[in-house]
């Protein structure tokens, strides 16, 4: 798994707690994706699971770091949904936390890892609950979420949160710089798409990713002289929430350019897909474009049995209407 500089500071950190023996039985971790807290996760498991730890390191050669290492470790547990499910449900949930209350096969720590929190079922959630408030010795949670809001109050009262912020620009551009072969724009780009988000930023610089993007900005840049519902079979995709976002930051980008902000453009290498649509929409049918399109998006992620070309069409046939040379002039 690979380590980010910019875990170092938290890593050490938590560490500390645990040293110091204040460290909270459940952490909440808070990060965008691509901020590796699945690599910080792991490097913390690692270093409860030594049997001979040497300062904020693990040893990584007694038979708790051989576990680890070869993902076997028995009193490490990760809870996430099944492959091809949404949802992580209560017997999953139950059937971990019931291990829990034996003694750790290894003498030492238990660890229980959930990825996406958010999986949780509401029955789920509160079986989890239990275990929180009554949490067996020298056992250890983390929870990670892209978006706190959608776990239960309760359940998140149990936990200390910790906020995993990227790092600033210029330290995440001078890494970037390293691990990717891109330009400059593309790579501040990639940045500012993916959040601030480092990681991210690179998964989105692979080619065949960053050319479904460049794909996007040109047919959008011929639809808007054409017939917009050339993109259609561009947005029409499995990928969709992830165009509609591309999509949506190039409204915004518009706006910014509009009142002078260009420097804060998240679209910098595609200067010319903001400026069309600066020139051809007002600043009340951007905002009101920026608005249709992210409704569409929360539609198709979260309403389920939708027929998402049907969706698409309509809503690309409502914007039309908004491009639309009277539109704009009223």
């Amino acid at each position: 798994m690979s380590w980010y500089p910019w875990l170092n500071q938290p890593y050490r950190q938590i560490i500390a707690r645990h040293q110091q023996g204040v460290a909270h039985h459940a952490l909440l971790l808070q990060a965008p994706a691509g901020m590796g807290d699945d690599a910080l996760v792991w490097g913390v498991s690692r270093w409860l699971m030594c049997q001979r730890r040497d300062g904020v390191k693990s040893c990584g050669t007694c038979h708790g770091c051989e576990l680890m290492q070869a993902h076997t470790h028995p009193d490490w547990y990760r809870l996430e949904a099944e492959k091809g499910k949404a949802s992580l449900g209560i017997d999953a949930v139950r059937e971990v936390t019931e291990k829990l209350y034996h003694f750790a096969q290894q003498g030492g720590a238990k660890v229980v890892w959930l990825p996406d929190a958010a999986q949780l079922t509401e029955a789920a959630a509160n079986a989890l609950l239990k275990t929180l408030e009554e949490p067996p010795a020298n056992c250890w949670f983390f929870l990670s979420v892209r978006e706190p809001s959608r776990l239960l109050a309760t359940l998140r009262s149990r936990c200390i949160s910790w906020l995993l912020t990227p790092p600033d620009e210029a330290q995440s551009l001078a890494w970037l710089g390293r691990e990717s072969a891109e330009s400059d724009a593309a790579q501040r780009s990639a940045l500012r798409l993916s959040g601030g988000a480092p990681a991210a930023a690179l998964a989105l610089l692979q080619p065949a990713r960053w050319q479904t993007r460049q794909l996007l900005c040109d047919t959008l840049i011929g639809a808007l002289q054409e017939d917009i519902l050339h993109l259609l079979p561009v947005l029409n995709r499995d990928d969709v929430a992830e165009q509609l976002g591309w999509l949506i930051s190039l409204l915004v980008d518009a706006m910014k350019m509009q009142q002078g902000a260009a420097a804060w453009l998240s679209n910098g290498d595609r200067h010319d897909v903001v400026a069309a649509l600066a020139q051809q929409l007002n600043s009340s049918a951007l905002n009101s474009s920026a608005q249709l399109w992210v409704t569409c998006r929360e539609q198709l992620q979260h309403v389920a049995a939708l027929n998402r070309e049907l969706i698409l069409t309509d809503r690309l046939l409502a914007w039309s209407r908004l491009l639309s040379p009277a539109a704009i002039s009223e």
